[in-house]
């Protein structure tokens, strides 16, 4: 008995590139606005770690 054969071709609506898929979920401005705040957020971690190590030494 022959076997029917499966389609090969994938669906169209799909995008092409991962960058594509990728930006498809996340627009571009939430990708900048997240790396620029956890950015900021450790550079505000390192002043305040800072701020307690120098303090720590003047006692």
């Amino acid at each position: 008995m022959p076997q029917a054969e499966k389609p090969t071709t994938a669906p169209t609506t799909a995008p092409a590139t991962i960058r594509a898929r990728f930006e498809s979920k996340f627009p571009r401005g939430l990708i900048i606005r997240l790396i620029a705040y956890l950015f900021v957020g450790h550079l505000f971690a390192f002043f305040v770690y800072l701020l307690f190590v120098l303090g720590g030494q003047n006692q």
